[in-house]
């Protein structure tokens, strides 16, 4: 009981510390314009640029089995986006899918991840069960997508549909949470490029996800890092379902528009 205590006692005692040195608005970097990619070492930037080294392109050719195959009810992806020519319409947008999501889906009334789109598509029209934004095929496919528009900048939807919910996931951005009464902009706008633990904080810009992880030794989704930032303040994640994880996501898209999709990026 006293070590239970103890230890309560040490977390308190960090959150009055934290809360008190970080400002409620703080001062933003001078630069938040750069990606993970370049807080990372010569040899990391190295794998991840060779995509024979690189690990995420697993995924990436996993998803790229998935796209042209039949499953026993339902159609390819491939049989609906064609991607024979550069100069066909469902090419182009497939090439550029990872770019513009989240977006809107007019039959939930509410924008979609990359993520929620496929799986919605395997639904629809493959007749398969659903998954999250980490189940394998999703993942997978999500992984070929992201692939498909490494180089292309970041384009958020226009559609005036999506202004209440990047709203709403800027102020969840700015929201403090947890025991250490932090917000997202406290670490990735005010900290960003300083050291947590020995490694450099990022600024949060999702231009490589699915990711990479050399921490989770696999490929791993947005909300899955989203999650484990939110457990680090000591908070508590709101449900893997929850439209939150959406309106984050489409304020951090917001954020980082016209930067580089990385595709299959690596991170430590």
């Amino acid at each position: 009981m006293k070590r239970v205590l103890r230890q309560r006692l040490v977390c308190a005692l960090a959150a009055v510390a934290l809360s008190g040195c970080v400002s409620n608005v703080p001062t933003p970097n001078a630069d938040l314009r750069h990606t993970g990619y370049a807080d990372m070492s010569p040899t990391l930037q190295a794998m991840q640029l060779d995509d024979t080294q690189n690990p995420a392109m697993l995924w990436v050719r996993e998803g790229e089995a998935l796209w042209s195959k039949t499953p026993a009810s339902g159609q390819s992806c491939a049989s609906c986006h064609s991607m024979n020519t550069s100069t066909n319409t469902s090419a182009a947008s497939i090439k550029t899918a990872a770019t513009r999501h989240p977006a809107f889906d007019d039959g939930l009334n509410q924008p979609v991840t990359l993520a929620r789109r496929v799986d919605l598509c395997r639904q629809r029209h493959q007749n398969q069960p659903p998954q999250n934004a980490d189940g394998p095929e999703v993942l997978a496919l999500s992984a070929w997508l992201t692939h498909q528009s490494r180089g292309l900048p970041i384009a958020p939807s226009t559609d005036a549909r999506m202004t209440a919910w990047t709203q709403r996931g800027e102020q969840l951005y700015r929201a403090r949470m947890g025991q250490l009464n932090l917000a997202c902009t406290h670490c990735h706008d005010q900290y960003a490029g300083q050291r947590l633990g020995g490694a450099p904080i990022p600024q949060a810009h999702p231009t490589g996800y699915p990711t990479y992880r050399l921490e989770w030794q696999a490929l791993g989704s947005l909300p899955r890092r989203l999650r484990a930032c939110m457990t680090g303040v000591r908070a508590e994640p709101v449900a893997a379902d929850s439209v939150e994880w959406v309106a984050l996501e489409s304020y951090l898209m917001k954020r980082a528009a016209g930067m580089k999709m990385e595709g299959a990026a690596v991170r430590p």
